[in-house]
């Protein structure tokens, strides 16, 4: 049986994975526990979150609302930022140039040939250096700051051997980051501006294959400690991810993504796909 006759588009941005729908018309409403349902792998569709191009305001192609696969609406994803603005231009939402509105605020976005886009960000902010926290009776440094959602940045010297999971799990609910806690981004050097990154995503509850916001995060962490120039590249589980941006006395500014923003799959929901 047919839910309400909602279309989908499944894509993915670097391996991290959505569910995008035309609701321009305002006609889709699902709930919390609909939307994680829809995200739940194995039972559903399965994802990492689900987005909405709905209509914006004055001067905007659309607005983009975000959930994690926990049901719950969360700011910004960059990866999710980058999939809905070439999912808004193939469906003829909005041109190759956009801009569109996020719960965090205005972003730009162009689409390039060959299915990748180019997203501004934010600037960000709240950034703070030399946070430290607990892990296994270790005391573990990092770099806080906001890219649209929070993000806690540390250096690792083996990412591979590196328990993304279960040290996520924990600096995610660690009493510095209350009460919205934090996403949490392990990186490891490769050379001056180029890096291997990991991230644990708070809402997905997990490791993810990418994460846009940490990886602008990240960048702008290991230039501000570590003197990386832009662009900065950051290599994640689902692919490269590149990082432009300006500074000027610490204030940084002009932040874009780059990455990859890929069709999966189109279909229409069925009712069995909320039941499992």
């Amino acid at each position: 049986m047919l839910m309400k006759n909602i279309k989908f588009t499944k894509m993915s941005g670097n391996g991290n994975d959505f569910i995008v729908l035309d609701n321009m018309k305002g006609s889709i409403k699902l709930s919390g526990d609909e939307i994680r349902a829809l995200c739940e792998t194995r039972f559903s569709i399965g994802a990492d979150g689900l987005i909405m191009a709905e209509k914006g305001g004055r001067g905007r192609d659309f607005y983009m609302k975000f959930y994690n696969n926990d049901g719950r609406e969360a700011e910004m994803c960059g990866n999710g930022g980058r999939c809905i603005a070439r999912f808004a231009y193939l469906k003829g939402i909005a041109g190759a140039e956009m801009i569109f509105e996020a719960k965090d605020g205005l972003h730009e976005a162009k689409v390039l040939a060959g299915g990748g886009v180019k997203l501004k960000m934010i600037d960000p902010f709240g950034m703070k250096d030399n946070i430290k926290v607990k892990y296994a009776g270790k005391t573990l440094k990092g770099f806080f700051v906001n890219t649209g959602v929070p993000h806690f940045v540390t250096e690792v010297k083996d990412i591979n051997k590196t328990d993304v999971r279960e040290m996520g799990r924990s600096i995610r609910f660690d009493k510095a980051f209350k009460p919205a806690g934090t996403n949490v981004n392990f990186v490891q050097r490769i050379s001056k501006s180029s890096f291997y990154i990991r991230t644990y995503e708070r809402g997905v509850e997990d490791e993810t294959y990418a994460c846009g916001t940490g990886a602008a995060a990240s960048a702008v962490a290991m230039h501000l400690i570590n003197g990386a120039e832009s662009p900065v590249t950051l290599k994640a589980k689902g692919g490269e991810l590149k990082i432009y941006f300006k500074e000027d006395s610490g204030k940084i500014s002009m932040l874009y993504l780059e990455g990859n923003a890929r069709i999966i799959a189109e279909g229409i929901v069925c009712d069995e796909a909320f039941k499992f």
